[in-house]
């Protein structure tokens, strides 16, 4: 599942006339950077979720036909999180699955990350990145084991702990975990599921993540990551 609901309210005027996935790096959207990568790993059946001019969205792709892969879409009147949105199409996913923010562009191994995940069989795998400026996301802590002991969401200078790594916005999922979310309400993975899990001792396993995230969330994010493109230091997938 691609969530590409969120309105961009901090890339306004930008997203004013354009919904933040659509966000254009050379000469191409942002979703449709993704949807190449996610094809390119084998994910040729996706849902995407849709609120601000949903129709951007759906005149541009359409089924997914042209880019290899097949794509329903899930309308959302009120916006209802990273977790919400995922349990309102809950009967879409009955094996493991696959969770991708749509306003981050990267060049992931989502290979290697989809085989750890099958592999170590936990109800959910969190990909990983060290990145600086941790108090604006989330940071997670592991174990010697890549298990996650402890998760702040963006957290306060004095929370911020040694050996910090970044919630990269890519997660590999159990259908299981759908039964831990509330429906039709919003929630989130990071702020109430993941941390419900932690609380009640569940495992969770944490994967650093073998390639380059660009955010593009704010003006000044959106403007690096033009650069970082423009420049050949970021590889486009």
């Amino acid at each position: 599942m691609v969530l590409a609901a969120g309105r961009g309210s901090r890339l306004r005027p930008l997203t004013d006339h354009t919904p933040k996935p659509m966000i254009p790096f050379a000469g191409k959207p942002l979703l449709e950077y993704i949807i190449r990568l996610l094809a390119r790993h084998g994910f040729d059946q996706m849902v995407i979720n849709l609120n601000h001019l949903p129709e951007v969205i759906q005149n541009h792709f359409a089924d997914g036909k042209d880019w290899g892969v097949s794509i329903e879409y899930s309308l959302e009147d009120e916006l209802l999180g990273t977790a919400g949105a995922v349990r309102k199409v809950a009967d879409f996913f009955d094996e493991p699955f696959l969770v991708y923010y749509g306003d981050n562009l990267t060049n992931f191994d989502l290979g290697e990350f989809w085989a750890t995940h099958q592999r170590e069989d936990e109800i959910a795998s969190v990909g990983l990145l060290w990145m600086d400026d941790p108090t604006s996301r989330g940071i997670i802590g592991l174990d010697e084991n890549n298990r996650i002991d402890r998760c702040i969401e963006k957290p306060k200078p004095d929370q911020v702990f040694d050996d910090y790594l970044i919630n990269a916005g890519t997660y590999a999922m159990q259908p299981e975990i759908l039964d831990l979310i509330p429906s039709d309400t919003a929630s989130d993975f990071s702020q109430d599921i993941f941390t419900g899990l932690l609380a009640e001792g569940r495992s969770l396993l944490g994967h650093r993540m073998q390639g380059q995230l660009l955010s593009t969330d704010t003006p000044e994010r959106y403007q690096h990551a033009i650069e970082c493109v423009d420049s050949g230091s970021f590889t486009l997938p």
